[in-house]
């Protein structure tokens, strides 16, 4: 048995998993395998494979959805992860991300504040993430910067191409809505259902349980919130304001 930790996760209304389970159909298609999925540690999703063609899968699975490092170990320096915000607004001191490490215990690593105000102006933690719509779960690609294997610590900086896309979030004009804990489609239903797909630019998958919402130009993302929200049972919902 083959067994793969991807980079997604499931939690919220759990919608996840009937969406993951379509994806996998379309892209192992007829080879010879089954699958089971499963949340682990901090809900990042486990895919076990059992069958012939158990291997091959594994090697597909990973180029589609990417794997966690599991291991402090398997971390460097200098790399670029994909990793999810937890526990945003809980310290002042940064803000905390998890990108997939379980070994030797689980450990999120840190953007920290010095890093923050360098990047984005001095403010405290809780106004920037308030600014910038920012929720638990958030996917965001980040570069490891620093490592303390005694103290087990891992710093962080935004990656070049995340950043980029931060800045333009931030400059475009357009409110926008960062959704997570429900799948694209659920958040597509709410709008037609409120009348509202007529008021968004572009919808974008960010991962499996998470959309971002470009609303058009003099839409407003608190109106849209008052709306879709109580629709999205289960969902964490951030906006960027003009």
């Amino acid at each position: 048995m083959e067994e793969i930790v991807i980079l997604e996760k499931v939690y919220g209304d759990r919608s996840g998993f009937l969406k993951l389970d379509r994806k996998l159909r379309s892209l192992l298609g007829d080879l010879d395998v089954e699958w089971k999925l499963s949340a682990t540690t901090k809900n990042w999703v486990r895919v076990s494979l059992k069958g012939e063609d158990e291997e091959i899968s594994a090697n597909l699975i990973r180029e589609e959805f990417g794997e966690v490092p599991y291991s402090l170990k398997n971390v460097r320096e200098g790399e670029t992860y994909r990793g999810r915000f937890i526990d945003l607004g809980k310290v002042g001191y940064g803000i905390y991300v998890d990108i997939g490490i379980f070994r030797p215990r689980p450990k999120d690593a840190l953007l920290p504040l010095y890093y923050l105000k360098e990047t984005f102006g001095e403010m405290p933690v809780r106004e920037m993430i308030s600014k910038f719509g920012w929720v638990d779960n958030l996917p965001v690609e980040v570069t490891v910067t620093r490592m303390e294997f005694g103290a087990r610590e891992v710093e962080l900086a935004f990656s070049e191409n995340q950043l980029r896309r931060i800045r333009e979030w931030l400059s475009d004009g357009h409110d926008k809505l960062f959704i997570a804990g429900t799948i694209s489609e659920n958040v597509e239903r709410a709008l037609i259902e409120t009348g509202h797909g007529r008021d968004v630019k572009r919808i974008e998958e960010l991962g499996l349980m998470e959309t971002l919402l470009v609303l058009k130009k003099g839409t407003q993302a608190p109106g849209i919130i008052k709306e879709i929200g109580p629709r999205l049972k289960g969902a964490l919902i951030g906006a960027i304001k003009f």
